[in-house]
């Protein structure tokens, strides 16, 4: 009697695999003739790219989007963005609710897994709803709120582009088609109805979909909120403010402002410091930026947003997490105190893995680029830029990305997919142990600092 042969995967390799079948699926359709306006093929690795990047959420890209893709491959290309910014185990779990198909622990462990909500098990099928109600709900309002600028400057494809440009600001892409060459939303920098619509939406996203959901069980209610709900709010909003005003200080009288008043520099700060997080949209190219402003979008880039959202980074929580333990450390505390409650030192070591796991990343990637690219004009710089900006899934880039080579696009590809799977997703998948020795070994200690 021949034995049926059984392939066992784990939650997280299945959450890895489930990207990849993503992408894969969608680099064939780019491929084909008819994606492309000219009826040429695309060449693979490019199409590859671009559904990384948009699956991933990222938003670098090595062709001109309106320009190069017809409508057929910019409906790809946003769909890949509304599957990759929604998460690929919401899609999964909506078949098995409009199937009626009854979720199996595994199942629901992936999907609660893939949306950053270890907390509880049930209300899976209320969870999705959620998502997917309020991701319509925002990407709605802010496709009416786009279209009162588009129509009249487009015409009809204006509703077109108001519906894109919503569906890639809240889902933190950052693909735009009203950029031409590459410009991005340079055109509008000093549009508030265009700027703060496409802010409202990125932060929306940004914050995400577990964080928004404890909000409404909670009725807006701070003290009958999560604690990870508040500690995202308060670190976001300090964020925010304190690099708007960083931006606005460093670019005040650099030519990057240059003719705008008050008024629409203030804009353009909030706009940067909004966008640099994950979005990859830009009003003042990335090229223009002082060396302070250019070190300052590297950090807000390496930070993202919140778990279990659209956003890339290590995370806000990550960061909060070894910003207080650090403070605990240094005042020789036992515990990592929040407020009236208290979170374990192993939350720490976690959080110090992925944010050292992600720095390695970058460092690597940008060691290899700057082996392979030997041209004078790709520097350090715009290297190290383009592998933090790619690995935090943002999509921000000084004019770099059209001008690598295959291997370099490969190395760049790779590190968006790892940002946008998760770096402890991707561990646990390519790691993962399934037994635990009960043996230990015995103590020693090393010296440090």
């Amino acid at each position: 009697m021949k034995r049926k042969f059984k392939l066992k995967l784990s939650v997280w390799q299945f959450l890895a695999i489930g990207y990849l079948t993503v992408i894969a699926v969608g680099s064939v359709l780019l491929v084909l003739p008819i994606a492309a306006k000219d009826g040429v093929a695309t060449p693979y690795i490019d199409a590859l790219f671009v559904a990384t990047s948009a699956t991933c959420v990222t938003g670098l890209t090595t062709v001109d989007t309106a320009a190069h893709w017809s409508l057929f491959g910019q409906i790809v290309i946003l769909v890949l963005i509304q599957t990759g910014g929604l998460g690929f185990m919401t899609f999964v779990s909506t078949v098995f609710i409009m199937f009626k198909h009854r979720m199996r622990h595994y199942e629901r462990k992936a999907l609660i897994s893939s949306t950053g909500d270890g907390i509880k098990f049930d209300g899976i099928s209320k969870l999705v709803k959620r998502i997917f109600i309020g991701t319509a709900v925002f990407e709605i309002a802010g496709a009416c709120l786009l279209s009162i600028r588009f129509i009249p400057q487009y015409g009809g494809i204006g509703v077109y582009y108001a519906v894109w440009h919503s569906v890639s600001a809240f889902c933190n892409a950052g693909i735009d088609l009203v950029g031409t060459n590459g410009t991005s939303l340079a055109a509008y920098a000093n549009d508030p109805l265009v700027c703060l619509t496409v802010c409202f939406l990125i932060i929306t996203g940004g914050l995400g979909f577990i964080v928004w959901s404890d909000c409404w069980d909670s009725k807006f209610n701070p003290s009958k909120m999560r604690l990870n709900t508040k500690i995202v709010f308060l670190w976001s909003g300090i964020i925010t403010v304190v690099s708007t005003a960083m931006f606005l200080g460093f670019e005040y009288n650099e030519s990057a402002f240059e003719g705008y008043n008050f008024g629409e520099k203030l804009l353009c700060s909030f706009f940067i410091a909004t966008s640099s997080r994950t979005a990859g949209f830009y009003t003042v190219a990335p090229s223009q930026f002082s060396d302070s402003s250019y070190l300052l979008t590297i950090i807000l880039m390496f930070i993202g947003g919140s778990t279990g959202s659209t956003a890339g980074g290590i995370k806000v929580g990550t960061f909060a997490v070894i910003i207080m333990g650090m403070i605990a450390v240094f005042r020789g505390n036992k515990d990592i105190n929040i407020g009236k409650k208290r979170i374990e030192y192993s939350l720490l070591s976690q959080a110090l893995a992925i944010f050292t796991a992600c720095l390695m990343l970058i460092l690597v990637g940008t060691l290899i680029i700057s082996a392979i690219e030997t041209a004078p004009e790709i520097t350090f710089k715009s290297v190290l830029f383009e592998c933090v900006s790619a690995l935090g899934t943002v999509g921000l880039t000084m004019d770099l990305t059209p001008q690598l080579s295959t291997a370099s696009k490969v190395i760049i590809l790779a590190l968006m997919y790892a940002g946008r799977v998760g770096i402890l997703t991707l561990a646990l998948a390519l790691g993962e142990k399934h037994s635990v020795s009960a043996i230990r070994k015995p103590v020693d200690t090393l010296l440090i600092g």
